[in-house]
């Protein structure tokens, strides 16, 4: 018997077993489905949040007040930043090109009868370049004569005006925010931003205004910076907190802000999503190994029940080696036609998972043919046993066998 005799002869017996080796790829459509969906939910996931943190601003560097150390000497007075701050960054940083000292905080905005949820940042105007919020659908940014003399005006990030104002004209409006009236002079482009700082959904005022008329305080939530180029991020931020160590710190030395690099920031959200997708992978691989010890058992018991026809075929001169490469024959094909079958199962619950959890769909190739491979070795690994066990059996036995 040749090689396609016993690829045919392979193929029969899967077919008059319909619903048995149907329900035997079944672990393997499951196994390679899986782990195609959850590397490509992975993915889709990743670059949902590389997005989010792109789309916050290119070259960025963010220092925030470390208010875990306020209880040190020296700590309760100095955890905080102020508008000297932004001055002395100003002038002891020449790689900053751009920077702007901010507070925020949850408000209720009111239009007539609507109302809306959302937060108020405070801010420079220069802080639209650094935020990457140039692009308007209404309208324009505040100056910084509105900042110097806290005029109430207000920008409006795409969510809070559409639900205020429901696609109409926001421009030269009167909305409140805290009980205060303000002009509304323009609606930031939508971004598509998540989370609590979500662009689309901010309200955002001259610096003075916010930290005054809003918030009553003199001191800083944060400031934002960027940087003249992205190769200078590792050297604008070591400046930055040479500058500020001096004022910053705590009798013992330690410094009371931190600050974040958005490179790095990229670079963490990279490795923890490759991390998740390895761990998602490897649950998923182990459905895909179920299976394989499915096939095993089922291939084992179809050499049980073929006993004699094994023993009457050798008997009229079947080799062992023909024996042998049938039934491992039926186990990859099994694989292969359920290795196939998942991955048209994993493309598609992609499509339909990756909606559902607000990420992008992507069907990582790589992942496919790995998974498709490892269906493959599994029809090898767990068939060759069975198909030995086939082939080592002896004619006059195995015609007595009942």
């Amino acid at each position: 018997m040749n090689l396609g005799d016993s690829f045919h002869s392979a193929v029969l017996s899967i077919v008059r077993n319909k619903l048995r080796s149907s329900l035997t790829m079944l672990g393997v459509v499951i196994g390679v489905g899986s782990v195609i969906t959850m590397i490509g939910i992975g993915e889709g996931t990743k670059q949902k949040s590389l997005e989010n943190i792109q789309v916050m601003g290119s070259n960025m560097i963010t220092i925030m007040p470390d208010w875990r150390r306020n209880g040190q000497s020296g700590g309760s007075a100095n955890a905080t930043l102020k508008t000297e701050d932004v001055d002395t960054i100003k002038a002891q940083v020449p790689t900053v090109e751009l920077i702007s000292g901010a507070v925020n905080g949850g408000v209720t905005a009111k239009l007539g009868n609507r109302s809306a949820q959302t937060r108020v940042q405070g801010c420079e105007p220069q802080m639209a370049i650094i935020r990457n919020a140039t692009k308007m659908l209404q309208g324009q940014w505040f100056n910084s004569a509105d900042n110097d003399m806290m005029e109430r005006k207000a920008v409006l990030g795409w969510q809070v005006y559409d639900n205020l104002f429901a696609g109409d004209n926001a421009i030269g409006t009167t909305i409140k925010v805290k009980g205060q009236n303000y002009e509304v002079v323009g609606v930031v482009a939508y971004k598509g931003g998540t989370g609590m700082m979500n662009p689309d959904d901010q309200i955002y005022v001259p610096l003075k205004t916010a930290q005054k008329r809003l918030f009553g305080k003199d001191t800083l939530d944060f400031i934002s910076v960027q940087a003249m180029d992205t190769d200078l991020m590792p050297t604008t931020q070591g400046q930055i907190e040479d500058a500020l160590y001096a004022k910053r710190k705590t009798a013992s030395g330690d410094a009371l802000f931190r600050v974040f690099n958005q490179g790095e920031q990229l670079e963490q959200i990279q490795q923890q999503s490759k991390l998740l997708s390895y761990l998602l992978a490897g649950i998923a691989s182990v459905s895909l190994l179920v299976g394989g010890i499915g096939i095993m058992n089922i291939m084992l018991v179809s050499v049980t029940e073929r006993t004699k026809e094994i023993g009457l075929r050798k008997a009229i001169g079947a080799k062992a080696e023909g024996i042998l490469t049938q039934f491992l024959l039926e186990s990859i094909v099994m694989c292969v036609l359920g290795g196939a079958l998942g991955v048209l199962f994993g493309w598609v619950a992609i499509y339909v998972v990756s909606p559902l959890l607000q990420v992008p769909p992507i069907v990582n190739i790589q992942a496919v043919i790995v998974a498709f491979t490892f269906s493959l070795m599994v029809g090898v690994f767990f068939g060759l046993y069975p198909a030995i066990r086939a082939s080592r059996l002896q004619p006059i036995e195995a015609l007595r066998y009942e």
